[in-house]
């Protein structure tokens, strides 16, 4: 089984540098935010995960919404500068 896990991660990291990984994308209101959680082989994979992240969000803001797609984002998290407590 550990071979299984190892070559499915590999093939994860392979398809996240070529930007054809899945991902979780959550969006948020108050604070408005995008959250990325990734990369997953499938969609399917992305979709079981989905819920689990939901959750963890929802305890912080306001979940709009949610999207399970291929890409590479450049950050996992990011926040709208007006909603930025510590921002100069």
């Amino acid at each position: 089984m550990k071979l299984l896990e190892m070559s499915s991660e590999i093939w994860t990291d392979v398809l996240d540098k070529v930007g054809q990984a899945w991902w979780v994308e959550i969006q948020t209101q108050s604070p408005t935010c995008t959250y990325y959680f990734g990369p997953f082989i499938n969609n399917k994979a992305a979709q079981l995960a989905q819920p689990g992240y939901v959750e963890d969000v929802e305890q912080e803001a306001k979940v709009i919404n949610i999207n399970v797609k291929r890409c590479q984002p450049k950050q996992i998290t990011i926040i709208e500068e007006d909603d930025c407590i510590s921002c100069n």
